[in-house]
């Protein structure tokens, strides 16, 4: 008959050289707080900041959309800018009035919350701080310059300034006012 030795881990009698953790165990730790990390910081909310840029970039976006879409379909569109009631709306006018646009991209929100619009200044108008600024895209385009001055929370400002029949539109930090030699 024969016996068997067995042997038994006994972690008290681990040299020095044999403690801690091993690689693959750091490894896993590792992913695991990254795949945590990966789910829980989206659900932060955003800072003001970046609601603000958010919404200038998205109103840059539509007013360069629009352009394109009047140039290449040869069709009117109309951007409402409603400074009183702080909304931004896109409408297509044809012979039985004013009609809202198929495009998605047109019927989404383009203000975030917490961000005004602060006054819109075009030549003809001049500079308003209430009512409703249309801005006119027909088939050349943007038909008239324009500035548009969005306020985050915190007196925090971007300009938007729309160039007429080119499509260009530049976001500027700040409240930046246009002087008459800058207009096209």
């Amino acid at each position: 008959m024969t016996l068997k030795k067995h042997r038994t881990l006994n972690l008290e009698h681990r040299t020095g050289f044999q403690a801690g953790f091993t690689l693959i165990e750091m490894v896993v730790v590792i992913v695991i707080i990254s795949l945590v990390a990966l789910l829980v910081i989206p659900l932060f909310p955003s800072t003001n900041a970046a609601d603000l840029r958010r919404s200038a970039r998205s109103l840059a976006a539509a007013i360069r959309y629009l352009g394109d879409q009047a140039v290449t379909t040869r069709m009117p569109y109309r951007l409402h800018l409603d400074v009183s009631g702080n909304r931004i709306t896109i409408g297509k006018p044809g012979t039985g009035g004013e009609s809202a646009p198929a495009d998605p991209f047109l019927n989404r929100p383009i203000l975030t919350e917490g961000v005004t619009i602060a006054d819109v200044e075009v030549p003809r108008l001049g500079k308003l701080t209430a009512g409703d600024v249309a801005m006119d895209f027909g088939v050349a385009g943007l038909g008239e310059f324009t500035v548009i001055h969005l306020r985050g929370a915190g007196d925090s400002y971007l300009t938007i300034t729309a160039f007429p029949n080119g499509g260009r539109v530049t976001v500027s930090d700040g409240y930046q006012e246009q002087d008459e030699g800058a207009k096209p």
